[in-house]
């Protein structure tokens, strides 16, 4: 998606967040972290995950289904496409 482009950048920054997170969580198991520091450990990746689906939806949303001139097609398909991802991501 092009207007990704534009925030591309941050999104990736955002992704080695999460890697790094990731890497803790896999630390905190090799070196026996209490259940409880796991647990937050994941929690956060978690709240990273949701932060960074959000704001792609939001840039889905403002580009394909908002954006004014859009053909009707195309807006339907947009609500559609993320209307499935959305199911699956809920689930």
């Amino acid at each position: 998606m092009a207007h990704l482009n534009k925030s591309s950048s941050q999104l990736i920054a955002r992704v080695r967040r999460i890697g790094g997170q990731i890497g803790a969580v896999e630390r905190a198991l090799e070196s026996d972290a209490s259940c409880s520091e796991i647990l937050q450990l994941v929690a956060a990746v978690r709240g990273a995950i949701n932060g960074l689906m959000d704001e792609i939806i939001v840039e889905h949303l403002d580009e394909h289904v908002a954006a004014p001139g859009l053909r009707e097609e195309a807006r339907t398909q947009a609500a559609e496409e993320l209307k499935e991802v959305i199911r699956r991501y809920s689930k």
